[in-house]
């Protein structure tokens, strides 16, 4: 579950050696399950392992043996003089009987496994020369490809590739995933993963103590709520979402009704009067309220029980929207900050900034894709090649005082304090008009019922990749919310909870 960066694994490593294992008893562990992961992959046919000159090569000279040892056909192509090789990869590579072919591409032939045991996940330049041809042949030869730790030509923490990199069909990796595992593009070149455990002790973890995860219910489960069958629905929070003129209504519509679905006990829409008909005749369960000037929803506000409000699907970009986000926070609301309202700070986001980080009650989610981010974000955008997702959500959550949710394919979640979740469970078909309005209404509904901002915004992506799972392809927006109860089934399920 936790996710450790290059280093952090590293570490892992040598607190393990120290505390008194070999290295070379991980190196051979780890080449015993890249061996159990290559016989899973083809039964039978030619394996061919293209080792580096580094540990990875090293991992892959311990497979070529036992997968020999196994009866299987095996050959190994080494990236530099056998004499060249130290340490424990020297080690490795003396138990391979057999001769190694040299490094070219054609030697490649024709095999029905290639695995992939060239760089490891510590590779900090752009792959060029050799190794580049090699990887472009190992991607042109059609054979499957199993890699060990990481795909060649990928930077194990900050996921990029590096000029060219392999396209596995799986993965094995050992321990922990590490970032590259789950962010964009990276995850592509990965194909299915397999943890292996190499008898690295996980108490290491404790004096390593990562702070990214991936995001799995097992992660924030303890938090996720469950409601008493004492409590009412005044108890489960009441979450007002803000509808824009007449001409962009649903999508604060769909917010509101996705966080009834996520649990909170009343939704209200605070409608333009102009939208007031729009609204009222399209919502049921959601009621409707007139509001037009950030006055009248400071005065709605004045009810204690709108504990949470949503601001930004549909709303319009300009100074009402930042009229509205200015009196929220000031009184000290709940607050999920998508869409409009995010841009609507773009020229002075540090206004935004200073007024969270002032504001130490309410607990803040601010929800951007990779087009908004950069509104609020602008020396952290994704053309930065040297930083990852990770690293970039990170940083815009300690500077703004929220927990900045960046979506996409990979959703990154990070708190102020550094605490980071990475989402893979979001299907393909997720990418739809209106689907990150859904996933604002159901963090909403979270945070109205006493879910703190991190494990809230964690929670609703999980929940929302699942819900689009469960809706399938083809989905629009408005299937999300009746998927949802069958994913609150499947968590009561794997946690126990009786309903």
């Amino acid at each position: 579950m936790e996710v450790l960066t290059t280093s952090e694994m590293e570490r892992a490593d040598r607190l393990t050696i120290a505390a008194g294992t070999p290295g070379f008893s991980l190196m051979l562990s780890a080449g015993q399950a890249v061996a159990e992961a290559a016989m899973d992959l083809v039964e039978e046919g030619p394996i061919l392992v293209i080792c580096g000159p580094g540990n990875n090569g090293g991992d892959g000279f311990v497979a070529a043996a036992e997968l020999a040892a196994q009866g299987r056909e095996v050959s190994v192509i080494l990236m530099c003089e056998r004499d060249a090789l130290q340490g424990d990869a020297a080690s490795a590579a003396k138990g391979w009987k057999y001769p190694v072919l040299p490094f070219n591409p054609q030697a490649i032939g024709k095999p029905a496994l290639i695995i992939d045991a060239l760089f490891g996940a510590g590779l900090s330049r752009a792959v060029s020369g050799e190794p580049h041809d090699m990887i472009a042949a190992i991607n042109a030869n059609g054979a499957k490809v199993l890699a060990v730790d990481l795909p060649s030509g990928i930077n194990g923490t900050t996921a990029a590739v590096m000029g060219i990199a392999v396209r596995a069909t799986e993965t094995v990796t050992f321990f922990r995933k590490k970032p590259a595992h789950l962010l964009l593009p990276a995850r592509i070149n990965c194909g299915r993963v397999r943890v292996a455990d190499i008898g690295i002790d996980p108490q290491v973890l404790a004096e390593i103590k990562p702070q990214a995860f991936e995001n799995v219910p097992e992660i924030w489960h303890k938090q996720f709520p469950v409601p008493r069958i004492d409590g009412h629905k005044y108890a489960r929070g009441h979450v007002l979402a803000v509808s824009g003129d007449i001409s962009a209504t649903g999508a604060a519509r769909m917010a509101a009704r996705a966080a009834l679905r996520a649990g909170a006990g009343l939704a209200t829409l605070a409608s333009p009067r102009d939208a007031l008909a729009v609204n009222a005749t399209a919502l049921t369960a959601v009621m409707v309220r007139p509001v037009d000037t950030p006055i009248e929803f400071g005065d709605l506000l004045g009810d204690r029980r709108y504990n949470t409000c949503i601001i930004g699907p549909g709303a319009g970009i300009g100074e009402r929207t930042r009229d509205f986000v200015h009196t929220a926070l000031a009184a000290q609301r709940h607050l999920v900050l998508d869409a409009d309202a995010l841009t609507s700070f773009a020229d002075a986001p540090e206004r935004l900034f200073e007024q969270i980080r002032g504001t130490t009650a309410p607990e803040v989610v601010l929800t951007p894709h990779e087009g908004e981010f950069p509104r609020l974000f602008s020396d952290l955008s994704n053309k930065h090649p040297g930083r990852s997702k990770l690293e970039r959500v990170r940083d815009a959550a300690a500077r703004c005082g929220a927990v900045v949710l960046l979506k996409g394919a990979d959703t990154t979640v990070a708190a102020p304090d550094g605490r980071a979740t990475i989402a893979a469970n979001a299907p393909p078909w997720l990418a739809t008009a209106g689907a990150g309005d859904v996933l604002s209404g159901i963090i909403a509904g979270l945070l109205a019922q006493g879910v703190p901002a991190f494990e809230a915004a964690s929670i609703g992506v999980w929940m929302h990749g699942e819900a689009g799972t469960e809706a399938g392809p083809g989905l629009i927006a408005e299937d999300l919310t009746e998927t949802l109860p069958a994913v609150f089934r499947r968590i009561y399920d794997a946690f126990g909870i009786a309903y």
